[in-house]
């Protein structure tokens, strides 16, 4: 029996935007960059940066109308370094009561 394929296009798609704007936190890319690097059309481009917009993940520049992900990104990459500390530190703490001679 062949496996179902659940992948969505436009799914993919957003994903992959979010994903390159990543490198980009300081200046940005424009729309149009963005929809050549993902192989997308400019209405597409546009209508994902407006859901991640939407969603808290990127940010339009006043600047310049680029985009790039926003802090939120950030702030949940060090929420995964502090769960990462927390769990370091309770092996740590396991493995000295475990080894006390």
């Amino acid at each position: 029996m062949k496996k179902p394929d659940y992948t969505n296009d436009s799914q993919q798609r957003i994903l992959k935007t979010l994903l390159i704007l990543f490198g980009h936190e300081i200046d940005g890319l424009p729309p149009g960059q963005i929809a050549r690097l993902v192989g997308a059309t400019a209405s597409n481009a546009t209508r994902d940066l407006f859901n991640l917009e939407k969603a808290g993940m990127a940010e339009r520049l006043s600047h310049n109308d680029n985009y790039r992900i926003s802090p939120l990104i950030a702030q949940k990459a060090m929420s995964v370094l502090v769960a990462l500390d927390r769990a370091e530190q309770k092996i740590t703490e396991t493995r000295q009561r475990f080894t006390r001679t």
